[in-house]
């Protein structure tokens, strides 16, 4: 099993706005860059109509982008999200290392664990939310992760 998983905080919402639910959200540091941290929860949309996140701020971070890798081949392919991530009505969309994840860029001091970075999440119909994420234990996060295992075998 893999490091991050292990550490991942218990189910659960801890935040409700109008149809959508955020729980288990926590953030990882980067092992390469004190500045950097990636941010993971899951967003629960409890109503009849998609949703879309389309943003996500914090004071303790210059930027945030929404992000998603794909593995291509040997290799991974990191992008931005410009367009947000869609919430299908009924659907729980996981943001987790190695797939859809936050890119907390800008930080203004290094995360360490046990700490907590505010972030306002804004989505296209249910307006926006203030969570917290839980900092982890540093451990491997989007190429760093995807490098490893690659090499790994």
């Amino acid at each position: 099993m893999l490091k991050w998983f292990r550490h991942r905080p218990k189910a659960g919402a801890v935040a409700v706005l109008g149809d959508i639910e955020i729980g288990e959200p926590w953030a990882c540091p980067s092992s390469m860059m004190s500045s950097q941290a990636g941010g993971f929860l899951t967003i629960a949309n409890k109503g009849p109509a998609p949703d879309r996140l389309v943003a996500a701020a914090s004071p303790a971070a210059r930027r945030i982008e929404i992000q998603g890798i794909k593995v291509v081949g040997g290799g991974i392919a990191i992008r931005p999200l410009d367009n947000g991530l869609v919430i299908h009505a009924g659907a729980t969309l996981v943001l987790r290392p190695r797939g859809y994840h936050l890119l907390l860029t800008g930080l203004q001091a290094p995360p360490v664990p046990g700490a907590r970075l505010p972030v306002t999440l804004a989505f296209e119909r249910a307006g926006s939310i203030d969570i917290d994420l839980t900092v982890l234990s540093a451990g491997l996060v989007g190429v760093e992760i995807l490098d490893e295992e690659h090499h790994r075998g």
